[in-house]
């Protein structure tokens, strides 16, 4: 098939080299105008015609999409606002990849969301763009589980990131077959989150500890929960949780309070259990090993 790819990122240039790479034809690759990014590099590095784009609904934006007669658009990863008069210039539209199980968690920060609040499954979702952000009929989702220990990075890269890639393909052969059934998104199960800003990613000590490490898993590799330590912000990203099972093991404890430090970490008391910081650093700093701060027991984290 005779696709363009509108997209950026690490994400965007795996979906790029995988449609090459079964012999599909790229006819031209659309990114975002600021600054060098990984797919245009790789669409430039082959040769290909490159449209660096800012405002989708542009004429000349419009214009570049029809001139390349493609049978379809494939967004891999898009952050800018793509409106129909756009995605219906191929004859057989666009599809998009989105990070989560949709109706839940649209949003831009949809890998993060599932982890923050707890939830064991997730995936990813194909689907038809519309003027609504993420609200498209769904061509094909992707479940997985959310382990325990998993991080944002970890469900992004070992999972969500191959799957999605493989999962744009299979769409792709079922729209141009004739043979995707699009399922309209129940209204009624739709959530949406916003960014994971400072806000969102702060640390309440006095939550308990399984609601503190799933926010630590949720913002790790970013944006990093944090937390105030000598008066400096420090973010925490690996991390270990542990319950508490005795009245004895926190008597005369704080949350927030440092119980235990080693040269590799440091723990700190919450509600209902510890957790022992391994990563973190601080708001200018590179990451470092959590033993390396310095943080004594007796100290206050707020």
């Amino acid at each position: 098939m005779r696709i363009a790819i509108i997209g950026q990122q690490a994400f965007g240039k795996a979906v790029l080299e995988a449609f090459l790479a079964r012999g599909d034809e790229v006819a031209g690759v659309f990114v975002a105008p600021e600054g060098t990014d990984p797919l245009g590099d790789a669409a430039m590095a082959k040769g290909l015609s490159v449209f660096p784009t800012r405002r989708y609904g542009a004429p000349e934006a419009i214009e570049n999409l029809r001139a390349l007669g493609v049978d379809l658009a494939v967004m891999a990863y898009v952050l800018q606002f793509v409106p129909q008069s756009f995605c219906r210039v191929p004859p057989f539209g666009t599809i998009q990849f989105h990070p989560s199980l949709l109706p839940r968690h649209r949003g831009p920060s949809s890998i993060n969301w599932p982890v923050i609040l707890g939830e064991t499954r997730t995936g990813l979702s194909i689907f038809r763009p519309v003027d609504g952000l993420d609200e498209g009929p769904v061509i094909l989702q992707k479940e997985m589980p959310i382990g325990p220990d998993d991080t944002v990075a970890s469900l992004y890269f070992d999972h969500i990131f191959p799957q999605g890639v493989a999962a744009l393909l299979e769409a792709a052969d079922l729209v141009v077959a004739g043979k995707a059934v699009e399922r309209a998104q129940d209204e009624s199960l739709a959530t949406y989150e916003g960014w994971v800003h400072d806000a969102e990613s702060r640390i309440n000590w006095a939550s308990p500890a399984a609601l503190v490490y799933n926010l630590i898993r949720g913002c790790n590799p970013a944006p990093g929960a944090w937390t105030m330590a000598r008066g400096k912000r420090l973010h925490l990203f690996d991390a270990r949780c542990r319950v508490t099972r005795r009245f004895a093991e926190v008597k005369g404890m704080v949350p927030g309070q440092i119980v235990a430090s080693s040269p590799e970490s440091f723990t700190v008391h919450a509600q209902g259990g510890s957790i022992e910081v391994l990563r973190c650093r601080f708001a200018e700093g590179k990451k470092i090993p959590a033993g390396a701060t310095g943080l004594q027991p007796g100290e206050l984290l707020s």
